[in-house]
């Protein structure tokens, strides 16, 4: 992949490639040369880069009576991480927070120690966002071109910068058609150039890889790691773990609101796996009921069961994995006609679509 270029000279000049402060090592020497300001503003960037470059501080946002997040807190560090969750779990609030789109009710967001809506921190970001805002007669190397002028760079930077992250996302030979006749793949690919353009510490990718097809999903994964691999900070948004599993194995999972868990799927497995959790139960037949209490006590993992007068049961469970593999046996082997099947707190319904098999 071609390097991105350096940070915006919004003086108006173009000038050479340089290192970025990200990768100065965190200890700093004075060189020969340099003078004691020069110095002391090394020290103030090495302290700076030693700073999460996300962090969430007991997070709230409301939306009037709704919660959009409720006390979050959160750090992120170079690298990956996945976020997943259901449809209004917070994910978008989450990453809008992030990017400085929206101002916390309660609480501190920060980039690089810095706050996320001020204007330093913006420049921080790049953004991909899951819905589509084109100017639809321009064509995909104008519209970045015009993202980048936007940040501030003079009209040659522009131009080069964009044609670096059209070629990084594979659209250099498909740049000069307009964005009206793009696929749902192009435009994913478009979005996450003007994202990289400006060669942000912090990546915020919210479903970044709907609509791509697979050989391209193994394109955006390795490009992905790439950028992880020299200090960035990615933040990949979907509802699939399966597909963030082939990413990272580090994820943050939200449900209503809140960081349900958040750490490898290795940890998060281990720690739900001693978690009781609830589910309700209701066969179409009444003697169904009573056969399948029957055998789901004697399963190990069931700490308990109780007939409910509506006409299904509740069981409470450990180690969500191996319960519902043997109550799917136990279902066939019994011939039951198992109607409704619902989880009944928090943090089964944060692992079951996405813990168990990667989709509900």
């Amino acid at each position: 992949m071609p390097d991105l270029l350096d940070s915006a000279d919004t003086g108006g000049r173009d000038r050479a490639l340089e290192a970025s402060p990200v990768s100065r090592p965190a200890s700093v020497t004075t060189e020969p040369n340099s003078s004691p300001a020069d110095h002391g503003k090394w020290i103030a960037d090495a302290a700076r880069d030693a700073r999460p470059l996300l962090l969430f501080e007991q997070v709230s946002k409301w939306y009037g009576p709704v919660i959009g997040v409720n006390k979050v807190t959160l750090e992120l560090r170079p690298g990956i991480t996945g976020l997943v969750g259901s449809n209004g779990a917070g994910k978008t609030t989450l990453l809008r927070l992030a990017t400085g789109q929206l101002r916390p009710d309660l609480g501190q967001v920060s980039v690089r120690g810095i706050d996320a809506w001020s204007v330093e921190a913006k420049r921080r970001v790049g953004y991909c966002p899951d819905a589509d805002a084109f100017y639809e007669e321009m064509t995909g190397r104008q519209f970045v071109e015009a993202m980048t002028r936007l940040f501030g760079y003079p009209r040659r930077e522009a131009v080069r910068r964009a044609g670096a992250a059209l070629e990084a996302v594979d659209m250099n030979g498909r740049a000069e058609r307009r964005l009206r006749g793009y696929s749902k793949g192009m435009r994913q690919r478009i979005k996450l150039a003007q994202a990289l353009a400006h060669d942000p510490e912090l990546l915020v990718l919210d479903e970044p890889m709907s609509g791509i097809d697979p050989v391209g999903r193994q394109e955006f994964v390795a490009l992905f790691r790439r950028l992880a691999e020299q200090g960035k900070c990615l933040i990949v948004s979907s509802h699939e773990l399966e597909e963030l599993e082939k990413l990272t194995d580090h994820v943050a999972i939200m449900a209503r609101g809140r960081i349900a868990a958040i750490g490898t799927l290795a940890e998060i497995r281990e720690l739900l796996d001693d978690h009781p959790f609830s589910i309700f139960v209701e066969c179409a037949v009444s003697d169904d009921r009573r056969t399948l209490a029957k055998a789901i006590l004697d399963l190990p993992d069931v700490a308990g069961v109780e007939m409910e007068d509506a006409g299904g049961i509740v069981i409470r469970a450990r180690n969500p994995r191996r319960f519902f593999k043997e109550f799917a046996g136990v279902v066939l082997e019994e011939n039951l006609d198992v109607r409704r099947l619902e989880t009944l707190d928090d943090s089964a319904q944060a692992i079951l679509g996405y813990l168990l098999g990667g989709g509900r």
